[in-house]
């Protein structure tokens, strides 16, 4: 056998190969806590620079779009340069741009630092599922991948409980001293444990690429190649094949689906703490109920992953999309009591987050083999923009006077917009 993947592909996975997905499904988290990071931090921000809620809304977004941008951007990097070490320097921009945000004085520069952070965050997720699913042989890459998607909201959540923590007795840069520990952490480990992605050294042909592959099979404990296989194995999608006639429909709606429903998604976790600030609560406490939310968004994922082997896609969709709506809704009500906004900020993350596994899968489904990962890319990259967009359109909201409640039903609404998108998707691109 001359084709490395195809061996990786029908081996029993090794225990480095183990290792070193565990290990993307930790950097994964690291990614989760980072991005949730400034909204553990954002009522003592506001507190201490005095800054209206709008403002707020666009320090809240920030580097989420530095995410949309690193994404497309270090992912190019990445098919050039390698996965390993385009890894290996976000986790050096992640680390420096937690610690600057320690040292920032005013909003501006703290806009800076988040947006240079999120370049660094979304070549991250861009690496990390390009590598796990090129780590995992072909009867485990779904659940592998799976698993990996499993850490973003788990990170948030035991990142959240120590944040919270912290909080209770230290500002909220104190925040950003942990997730800069926590990231430098992963480098040595990142150096150790992980190997560069096959797939990426057979297509780069360089002249040692064989021997590069050898070593990375002989550390992952599989037999080496004599050769490496012929002709071109994957080819890059120009984004207008997209918009071809077969596809053009496919492209719009799974793109408005996942940007409308990433309005509604980021609303509630960028701006869970603040709200529950605002309601008279301390902002440990506040970090608390995010925490809350984040565990039933994990919840939510491995409920609707397992769901799908008896319901099919896209009538599960419909419903988790009904039920998102609702539960952001419920949310804007409003609660006095700490036990019930941390159960409807739970079971609202739940619904969220089922979505959102539910978009991914039916983005996998809505596109050929020929064209999945060109079609997939261009979907996850421009439906960022709704994730960077919803927290800024509810902090104008805020700012313009419209309450809790009314916000709520304006963000859910991107829920049911993208349920109108599910709808109208060809019934032959779903599940």
């Amino acid at each position: 056998m001359t084709d490395p993947r195809r061996l990786l592909d029908e081996s029993p996975m090794t225990r480095p190969q183990v290792v070193a997905i565990a290990l993307c499904v930790l950097l994964n988290a690291l990614d989760g806590f980072d991005v949730l990071a400034i909204s553990f931090a954002s009522p003592g921000i506001a507190a201490e620079w005095g800054i209206d809620r709008a403002a707020l809304g666009v320090v809240l977004s920030m580097e989420l779009i530095g995410m949309a941008f690193g994404s497309v951007a270090l992912g190019a990097v990445a098919d050039r340069a390698g996965r390993r070490p385009t890894i290996l320097g976000c986790l050096v921009v992640m680390a420096l741009g937690m610690a600057a945000a320690t040292q920032a004085g005013s909003v501006g520069v703290l806009l800076a630092i988040r947006f240079v952070t999120g370049l660094g965050i979304g070549g991250m997720l861009a690496c990390t599922n390009a590598i796990v699913a090129e780590l995992a042989n072909a009867r485990r890459r779904s659940l592998a991948v799976a698993i990996m998607a499993a850490g973003y909201p788990l990170g948030a959540v035991v990142g959240g409980v120590i944040a919270s923590a912290l909080l209770a007795s230290h500002g909220w840069r104190s925040v950003f001293v942990l997730g800069a520990g926590l990231t430098a952490a992963y480098l040595p480990l990142a150096l150790w444990l992980l190997p560069e992605s096959l797939g990426f050294l057979v297509q780069r042909g360089r002249a040692d690429a064989l021997d590069q592959i050898n070593r990375v099979l002989a550390r992952m404990r599989h037999p080496n190649v004599a050769a490496l296989p012929n002709g071109d194995l994957r080819r890059s999608v120009p984004v207008a094949e997209l918009f071809t006639p077969a596809l053009r429909r496919i492209t719009l709606l799974l793109t408005v689906a996942y940007f409308a429903q990433l309005m509604t998604f980021y609303f509630m976790l960028k701006w869970i703490p603040k709200i529950v600030v605002d309601m008279g609560f301390s902002p440990s406490t506040a970090g608390g109920v995010l925490v809350w939310a984040n565990i039933g968004g994990l919840a939510g994922g491995i409920a609707f992953g397992v769901a799908t082997l008896r319901v099919g896609t896209r009538r599960l969709m419909a419903a988790s999309l009904l039920a998102s709506f609702a539960m952001v809704a419920v949310f804007g009500r409003g609660y006095a009591d700490l036990p019930t906004l941390a159960m409807v900020s739970g079971i609202t993350g739940f619904c969220t987050n089922a979505c959102m596994v539910g978009l991914y899968a039916l983005v996998a489904e809505g596109y050929p083999a020929a064209v999945r990962g060109g079609g997939t890319g261009f979907v996850i990259g421009v439906g960022r923009g709704g994730a960077a967009l919803g927290p800024i359109v509810a902090g104008t909201m805020f700012q313009s006077g419209f309450g809790l409640q009314s916000v709520a039903i304006a963000m859910a609404g991107g829920s049911l917009l993208a349920l109108a998108a599910l709808l109208s998707l060809p019934s032959r691109s779903v599940g």
